[in-house]
């Protein structure tokens, strides 16, 4: 799917730019606070994890705070616990308007159709030459996000951003996101510090979900929505918006009833997911990708068995794909994804 959790494409929710708290993740923070505390911090990050967990929002906390104090042996520095800057401090109000002159951010872009391109060009990597051969402000700190390096076009901006990071200039600091840092250039990761979030547990997927919505966190579909969110905010909130989690439910029955179909269900699935939005869609391939790792995870450990259900996977991932792509129609999507995991649930 077409989808990714972690960007600043959604509305649904506050962007990692503005929000101020960050939860579950205290361990990583103490890690950049402390290596900042030094004066000797290394110029770059690799910050990775599943999407959805909050992984640009530490990289902007970390920038904020970075721009904010930039005088690594200040009283305020030492004595912090975390990374926190007041929301009304004016460099957080600058990095929220996308105004910070020492701060630049690197991620997709509209073309000019006004669609949000796939990478981030080589053209948008080369700004970083002349953004760190200027002057920085008074701290003399100047900081560039990607989010995330797993978009970076291939092979151009890969080689423009490790031109930077093997060269990088004084009181420069690089936060690289990435969702799957495994995937990345060799020679990117090696000059970065590795920085590794897991996903969440249910309770601070909870929090963090319901202090976006200003929900409680004990409301009952938020403590849902958190349980079935694996971890990620981005899908415990896109569950919560419009009938993400009503859908999840309806199909979870469906799957829940396999080998056996029912052919007026799927109808009505198919349906409702003709006129659905792209989260909706996404939240049904969701589910459905839940139950086959859940299969795999209890299945024996019979090389037949992995390869049917690993073939039912790359199936409906691909024809998933399709459908987003494309632009297809999605009703035929609900009835082959269902026949494949037919076929997989009778093995």
């Amino acid at each position: 799917m077409a989808r990714d959790p972690d960007a600043d494409d959604s509305a649904a929710w506050p962007l990692p730019r503005i929000t101020s708290a960050l939860f579950g993740h205290g361990e990583a923070e103490r890690a950049l606070l402390e290596a900042y505390r030094t004066g000797r911090i290394p110029h770059a990050w690799l910050i990775g994890g599943p999407p959805g967990i909050g992984k640009a929002t530490l990289a902007y906390r970390m920038a904020r705070f970075v721009l904010s104090h930039p005088d690594a042996s200040a009283a305020a520095v030492r004595e912090t616990p975390t990374l926190a800057v007041s929301p009304s401090h004016p460099v957080a109000r600058q990095i929220a308007g996308q105004a910070h002159p020492d701060l630049l951010v690197l991620e997709r872009t509209e073309n000019e159709s006004g669609n949000l391109r796939t990478v981030v060009t080589v053209e948008q990597v080369r700004r970083t030459i002349s953004f760190f051969g200027s002057t920085a402000g008074a701290g003399g700190w100047r900081v560039c996000i990607v989010d995330s390096a797993d978009e970076l076009q291939l092979p151009q901006a890969s080689n423009a951003l490790l031109k930077v990071l093997e060269e990088p200039p004084p009181r420069a600091l690089f936060l690289l996101v990435s969702h799957s840092p495994g995937r990345l250039l060799p020679t990117i990761r090696s000059r970065c510090c590795r920085l590794e979030l897991r996903a969440l547990g249910a309770g601070d997927v909870a929090q963090a979900a319901a202090a976006a919505l200003d929900r409680s966190p004990d409301d009952a579909q938020v403590r849902a929505a958190a349980t079935a969110a694996d971890g990620s905010v981005a899908r415990a909130l896109t569950l919560l918006g419009g009938e993400g989690l009503a859908l999840r439910e309806r199909v979870v029955r469906l799957l829940a009833a396999l080998p056996s179909t029912d052919p007026r269900a799927l109808h009505a699935l198919s349906d409702s997911l003709a006129v659905a939005d792209a989260d909706t869609l996404a939240t049904f391939i969701d589910v459905v990708r839940d139950w086959l790792s859940a299969r795999l995870a209890s299945a024996p450990q019979e090389p037949r068995t992995l390869i049917r259900i690993a073939d039912a996977w790359d199936k409906i991932s691909s024809t998933a794909e399709d459908v987003a792509v494309y632009n297809l129609d999605r009703r035929p999507l609900v009835f082959s994804v269902f026949s494949v995991l037919a076929a997989a649930a009778s093995t």
